[in-house]
């Protein structure tokens, strides 16, 4: 008798610290921190909604309750990608 493969692999990103600054994102054993200067669309979201965040591709992180999609190189380096929109 064969079983069959269980659901696929669980996402490896969570936010694991939220502070009056930022946020701090672990994914793929990396750390990332993301100030609210440099990312303004999380400072003034409910903690839930920051939480809610998937991986769906490799370095690719979306955050569907508040409608952000950043990349690793983004948030590594975010002087080198100037805000298009302000946060609200």
């Amino acid at each position: 008798m064969n079983s069959l493969a269980h659901g696929g692999d669980t996402s490896t990103v969570e936010v694991t610290n939220i502070s009056a600054h930022g946020l701090w994102l672990l994914a793929n054993g990396k750390e990332y921190f993301l100030s609210y200067e440099d990312f303004p669309w999380f400072q003034d979201q409910p903690v839930k909604k920051i939480f809610n965040v998937d991986e769906p591709s490799p370095g690719h992180f979306h955050w569907p309750d508040i409608d952000v999609d950043l990349t690793a190189a983004i948030i590594e380096h975010p002087d080198r990608f100037p805000l298009k929109a302000k946060g609200t």
